[in-house]
């Protein structure tokens, strides 16, 4: 951490140095709390650790897992209810942490406007959140959710599913695993195909690289994604326009925003073939995913940045972000809303510390080729930037 920035985090949290802050880390589509040993949020909830510990502060952290790719108002739901059934005390401010969709489930939650169906003691708590901080959230939507919505979207998403496991578990998987796997996913007809055991097949080869609690995890996390994907429908463009008319930010709560873009897929097919088969199959996987995300919908526009915004954007970049610019899942400029507190070249997993480490001894994972080339410098100053805002007064 930079010492400037350190002097500013303690002097932000000398006021008050009894209170515990409350942060609630909110995963988003297809994302998960803990599942077959990988914890989806280790690196953030480390960081947001040491940045509350130097500004003399005390935080405990929970993560409000939701089902992968349930609707958005079930979502926010589940997250009132972890929420009440975890907050230790009757004192000191909560923060709500969203990565991607979870963004959307805490504007909902907290919006003064919605109603959720909710008994008013679960909904308690809520005068006590101070900020949402929204990491590359959908907030205009994203075409992706319009394919995954698809026959053959949902069997790429499962497939996206299973390789977020497998490679955050176990890192690049050895060669026999991998080349299975790489028969089943790297297809792109199999993907697309009609075959009605496809899905029985690719997730028995997942699963032998998984221990049995893990197996078992996974196994009912995959049922989810198969059974109810309601949340998809709702963050197309289409939909989220209408989840914006009625959502209403709340006046007492600060609303930020992490937002990223990852390098065109043109500029990764070298690096593709320099490095492993892996790289290059995921690498490949991953322009498929970009292609997909940047064909916005016209009659449906993204935030407009602000003219400070644009500069920000402008050193924050090598290349121009617009309209196209995405992090593989989530359109760019789909990401802003209420402050931009860090923006920089990163991934969809990137941002949360799924990286391939640029330092020694080896920390991250990555999750697949992007060419985003993302580094702990970049991953310290976003969290740099978050415990600032969550410790603003």
């Amino acid at each position: 951490m930079k010492p400037l920035l350190r002097v500013r985090l303690i002097a932000a949290g000398s006021k008050s140095m009894s209170e515990t802050h409350h942060v609630y880390l909110i995963p988003g589509m297809f994302g998960f709390g803990r599942l077959a040993g990988v914890d989806y949020f280790a690196h953030v909830r480390a960081a947001l650790k040491q940045r509350f510990d130097d500004a003399g502060q005390q935080v405990v952290t929970e993560v409000a897992p939701s089902p992968p790719t349930s609707s958005l108002r079930h979502r926010a739901r589940i997250l009132a209810k972890t929420v009440i059934h975890t907050l230790r005390d009757e004192a000191g401010p909560v923060h709500l942490v969203g990565h991607s969709t979870g963004g959307l489930d805490s504007r909902l939650l907290l919006s003064p406007t919605t109603r959720l169906g909710l008994e008013p003691e679960l909904l308690g708590w809520t005068h006590r959140v101070q900020s949402i901080v929204c990491v590359n959230t959908p907030h205009y939507g994203t075409p992706l959710a319009g394919y995954f919505a698809t026959v053959s979207g949902t069997r790429l998403l499962y497939a996206l599913s299973l390789l977020t496991i497998v490679s955050l578990s176990i890192g690049e998987p050895s060669l026999s695993v991998f080349s299975r796997l790489l028969a089943m996913l790297g297809n792109l007809d199999s993907l697309l195909g009609e075959d009605s055991k496809w899905f029985s097949r690719v997730t028995d080869v997942v699963l032998r690289v998984v221990d049995k609690t893990g197996r078992i995890e996974v196994s009912r996390y995959l049922r989810k994604i198969r059974s109810d994907q309601g949340g998809l429908i709702q963050i197309m463009p289409e939909a989220i326009d209408l989840f914006n008319a009625a959502t209403e930010d709340n006046a007492n709560v600060r609303y930020g925003c992490v937002m990223t873009a990852a390098p065109l897929p043109l500029q990764i097919k070298l690096a593709q073939r320099l490095l492993s088969p892996y790289a290059a199959a995921t690498g490949a996987l991953f322009s498929t995913l970009y292609q997909l995300t940047s064909k916005r919908p016209r009659m449906y526009s993204y935030a407009k940045p602000t003219t400070q915004q644009q500069e920000t954007l402008r050193w924050s970049f090598a290349n121009t972000v617009d309209d196209r610019s995405s992090d593989g899942i989530v359109p760019s400029l789909s990401m802003l809303w209420g402050e931009l507190l860090w923006c920089g070249e990163a991934d969809h997993l990137d941002i949360l510390g799924h990286f391939h480490d640029d330092q020694k001894p080896a920390k991250h994972i990555d999750w697949m080729m992007s060419g985003a080339h993302f580094t702990r410098h970049r991953f310290n100053q976003a969290m740099d930037a978050i415990a600032q805002f969550l410790l603003r007064k």
